[in-house]
Protein backbone atom coordinates (compact mmCIF):
# COMPACT_ATOMS: atom_id res chain seq x y z
CA UNK A 1 0.00 0.00 0.00
CA UNK A 2 1.33 3.50 -1.41
CA UNK A 3 2.58 5.54 1.93
CA UNK A 4 0.61 8.36 0.45
CA UNK A 5 -3.05 6.84 1.28
CA UNK A 6 -4.20 8.68 4.46
CA UNK A 7 -5.70 5.59 7.19
CA UNK A 8 -9.36 6.31 8.16
CA UNK A 9 -9.87 4.28 10.91
CA UNK A 10 -13.66 3.97 12.24
CA UNK A 11 -14.67 2.04 15.36
CA UNK A 12 -17.46 0.18 14.73
CA UNK A 13 -19.57 -1.63 17.58
CA UNK A 14 -22.05 -4.40 17.97
CA UNK A 15 -25.53 -2.89 17.34
CA UNK A 16 -24.18 -0.53 14.49
CA UNK A 17 -25.62 -0.26 11.36
CA UNK A 18 -23.32 -0.30 8.51
CA UNK A 19 -23.34 0.12 4.31
CA UNK A 20 -20.88 -1.34 2.24
CA UNK A 21 -21.11 -0.35 -1.51
CA UNK A 22 -18.53 -2.45 -3.44
CA UNK A 23 -16.62 -1.26 -6.98
CA UNK A 24 -13.87 -1.00 -8.72
CA UNK A 25 -13.69 3.29 -8.01
CA UNK A 26 -12.31 3.24 -11.44
CA UNK A 27 -12.52 6.49 -11.20
CA UNK A 28 -14.48 7.45 -8.13
CA UNK A 29 -17.14 10.75 -9.27
CA UNK A 30 -19.69 12.62 -7.51
CA UNK A 31 -22.66 9.67 -8.26
CA UNK A 32 -20.74 7.46 -5.83
CA UNK A 33 -20.91 10.27 -3.11
CA UNK A 34 -24.53 10.90 -4.02
CA UNK A 35 -25.91 7.40 -3.60
CA UNK A 36 -23.91 7.24 -0.33
CA UNK A 37 -25.27 10.21 1.09
CA UNK A 38 -28.82 9.20 -0.21
CA UNK A 39 -28.14 5.34 1.41
CA UNK A 40 -27.31 7.04 4.31
CA UNK A 41 -30.91 8.46 4.94
CA UNK A 42 -32.90 5.99 3.26
CA UNK A 43 -32.15 3.49 4.89
CA UNK A 44 -31.14 5.09 8.47
CA UNK A 45 -27.56 3.84 8.61
CA UNK A 46 -24.54 4.68 11.20
CA UNK A 47 -22.14 4.35 8.94
CA UNK A 48 -21.09 3.62 4.98
CA UNK A 49 -17.68 1.94 3.78
CA UNK A 50 -16.58 2.21 0.46
CA UNK A 51 -14.93 -1.41 -0.29
CA UNK A 52 -12.30 -0.48 -2.98
CA UNK A 53 -12.36 -3.76 -4.73
CA UNK A 54 -8.56 -4.96 -6.08
CA UNK A 55 -10.29 -6.08 -9.41
CA UNK A 56 -13.35 -6.54 -10.12
CA UNK A 57 -14.18 -11.11 -11.31
CA UNK A 58 -16.82 -9.77 -14.06
CA UNK A 59 -14.27 -7.49 -15.85
CA UNK A 60 -12.13 -8.49 -18.33
CA UNK A 61 -10.43 -5.02 -17.87
CA UNK A 62 -7.98 -4.08 -14.75
CA UNK A 63 -8.39 -1.29 -12.99
CA UNK A 64 -5.95 1.62 -11.92
CA UNK A 65 -3.66 0.85 -9.08
CA UNK A 66 -5.47 0.38 -6.05
CA UNK A 67 -2.77 2.99 -3.98
CA UNK A 68 -4.50 5.39 -6.74
CA UNK A 69 -8.01 4.79 -7.06
CA UNK A 70 -8.04 4.86 -2.95
CA UNK A 71 -6.43 8.17 -2.78
CA UNK A 72 -9.18 9.50 -5.53
CA UNK A 73 -11.41 7.99 -3.28
CA UNK A 74 -10.46 9.41 0.15
CA UNK A 75 -10.51 12.89 -1.75
CA UNK A 76 -13.71 12.88 -3.74
CA UNK A 77 -15.95 10.93 -0.31
CA UNK A 78 -15.54 13.45 2.30
CA UNK A 79 -17.97 12.33 5.05
CA UNK A 80 -16.91 11.72 9.14
CA UNK A 81 -19.51 8.62 8.70
CA UNK A 82 -18.29 7.43 5.33
CA UNK A 83 -15.30 5.45 5.13
CA UNK A 84 -13.18 4.28 2.07
CA UNK A 85 -11.60 1.18 2.92
CA UNK A 86 -8.96 -1.82 1.22
CA UNK A 87 -10.52 -4.56 3.53
CA UNK A 88 -10.57 -6.90 0.17
CA UNK A 89 -7.23 -6.33 -0.61
CA UNK A 90 -6.34 -6.77 3.17
CA UNK A 91 -8.19 -9.92 4.26
CA UNK A 92 -7.67 -11.28 0.35
CA UNK A 93 -11.00 -12.36 -0.23
CA UNK A 94 -12.02 -11.53 -4.43
CA UNK A 95 -15.34 -12.09 -4.22
CA UNK A 96 -17.75 -10.52 -2.43
CA UNK A 97 -19.32 -13.65 -0.85
CA UNK A 98 -16.45 -13.94 0.75
CA UNK A 99 -15.88 -10.04 1.77
CA UNK A 100 -19.34 -10.53 3.53
CA UNK A 101 -18.78 -13.56 5.75
CA UNK A 102 -15.33 -12.23 6.48
CA UNK A 103 -16.23 -8.25 7.80
CA UNK A 104 -18.95 -10.40 9.47
CA UNK A 105 -16.78 -12.30 11.80
CA UNK A 106 -14.81 -9.67 12.18
CA UNK A 107 -17.20 -7.18 13.13
CA UNK A 108 -19.41 -9.86 15.15
CA UNK A 109 -22.74 -7.64 16.30
CA UNK A 110 -22.45 -4.84 13.63
CA UNK A 111 -25.68 -4.90 10.85
CA UNK A 112 -24.01 -4.89 7.59
CA UNK A 113 -26.28 -3.85 4.61
CA UNK A 114 -24.91 -4.43 0.96
CA UNK A 115 -25.48 -1.57 -1.55
CA UNK A 116 -25.83 -1.62 -5.22
CA UNK A 117 -27.58 0.34 -8.06
CA UNK A 118 -30.27 -1.47 -9.76
CA UNK A 119 -27.61 -2.02 -12.41
CA UNK A 120 -26.36 -4.50 -10.37
CA UNK A 121 -29.33 -5.97 -9.55
CA UNK A 122 -30.37 -6.69 -12.82
CA UNK A 123 -27.25 -9.06 -13.30
CA UNK A 124 -27.07 -9.96 -9.61
CA UNK A 125 -27.30 -13.12 -10.53
CA UNK A 126 -23.92 -13.62 -12.16
CA UNK A 127 -22.19 -13.04 -9.29
CA UNK A 128 -20.69 -15.41 -7.61
CA UNK A 129 -22.59 -17.60 -4.53
CA UNK A 130 -25.13 -14.37 -5.58
CA UNK A 131 -27.94 -16.10 -3.04
CA UNK A 132 -25.04 -16.44 -0.01
CA UNK A 133 -25.13 -12.35 0.02
CA UNK A 134 -28.96 -12.40 -0.09
CA UNK A 135 -28.93 -14.98 2.35
CA UNK A 136 -26.09 -13.02 5.07
CA UNK A 137 -27.15 -9.22 5.09
CA UNK A 138 -29.88 -7.35 3.95
CA UNK A 139 -29.67 -5.40 0.19
CA UNK A 140 -30.36 -2.15 -0.30
CA UNK A 141 -31.08 -1.11 -3.70
CA UNK A 142 -30.88 2.72 -4.86
CA UNK A 143 -32.48 2.94 -8.04
CA UNK A 144 -34.16 5.81 -10.47
CA UNK A 145 -37.98 5.59 -11.25
CA UNK A 146 -37.63 4.62 -14.40
CA UNK A 147 -34.65 2.03 -13.77
CA UNK A 148 -37.58 0.03 -11.16
CA UNK A 149 -39.37 -1.83 -14.20
CA UNK A 150 -35.73 -3.76 -15.53
CA UNK A 151 -35.02 -4.25 -11.96
CA UNK A 152 -38.08 -6.06 -11.31
CA UNK A 153 -37.53 -8.54 -13.64
CA UNK A 154 -33.91 -9.44 -12.47
CA UNK A 155 -33.76 -13.12 -11.53
CA UNK A 156 -32.42 -11.86 -7.83
CA UNK A 157 -35.78 -9.98 -7.24
CA UNK A 158 -37.92 -12.94 -8.80
CA UNK A 159 -36.07 -15.61 -6.47
CA UNK A 160 -36.24 -13.27 -3.43
CA UNK A 161 -40.05 -11.59 -4.14
CA UNK A 162 -41.31 -12.29 -1.06
CA UNK A 163 -38.27 -11.12 0.77
CA UNK A 164 -38.72 -7.17 -0.46
CA UNK A 165 -39.50 -4.74 1.86
CA UNK A 166 -42.18 -1.49 0.24
CA UNK A 167 -39.90 1.47 -0.22
CA UNK A 168 -41.39 3.16 2.54
CA UNK A 169 -40.32 1.22 4.96
CA UNK A 170 -36.85 1.70 3.86
CA UNK A 171 -35.42 2.76 7.12
CA UNK A 172 -35.97 -0.60 9.10
CA UNK A 173 -34.12 -2.45 6.02
CA UNK A 174 -30.66 -2.37 8.18
CA UNK A 175 -32.43 -4.27 11.09
CA UNK A 176 -34.55 -6.77 9.39
CA UNK A 177 -33.23 -10.11 9.85
CA UNK A 178 -31.61 -11.13 6.15
CA UNK A 179 -32.47 -12.28 3.49
CA UNK A 180 -34.28 -8.95 3.22
CA UNK A 181 -34.17 -5.83 0.25
CA UNK A 182 -35.67 -2.67 -0.63
CA UNK A 183 -35.66 -0.61 -3.48
CA UNK A 184 -35.25 3.32 -2.60
CA UNK A 185 -36.09 5.83 -5.56
CA UNK A 186 -33.49 8.97 -5.50
CA UNK A 187 -32.26 11.32 -8.43
CA UNK A 188 -29.50 10.02 -9.88
CA UNK A 189 -26.39 12.25 -10.93
CA UNK A 190 -25.91 10.77 -14.40
CA UNK A 191 -22.37 10.19 -14.29
CA UNK A 192 -20.42 7.03 -15.15
CA UNK A 193 -16.47 5.84 -14.71
CA UNK A 194 -16.89 4.36 -18.21
CA UNK A 195 -17.63 7.65 -19.16
CA UNK A 196 -15.27 9.46 -17.27
CA UNK A 197 -11.90 7.15 -18.63
CA UNK A 198 -13.54 8.06 -22.20
CA UNK A 199 -12.84 11.58 -21.91
CA UNK A 200 -8.90 11.03 -20.88
CA UNK A 201 -8.99 12.87 -17.40
CA UNK A 202 -8.68 9.90 -15.75
CA UNK A 203 -5.20 7.86 -16.58
CA UNK A 204 -3.70 5.82 -14.25
CA UNK A 205 -1.24 2.68 -15.26
CA UNK A 206 -3.63 -0.27 -13.69
CA UNK A 207 -2.08 -2.84 -11.43
CA UNK A 208 0.41 -5.34 -12.90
Amino acid sequence: MGSGIRKRVTHLEPGMTVGLLGGSFDPPHQGHVHITLEALKRFNLDRVWWLVTPGNPLKARGPAAIARRMQAAQQIMQHPRVTVSDFEARAGTRYTAETVLRLKDSYPGVRFVWLMGADNLAQFHRWKDWRLIMDSVPVGVLARPGDRIAARTAKAADVYRAYQIKGRYSQTLATTPAPAWCFANVPMVNLSSTQIRATGKWVAKPER
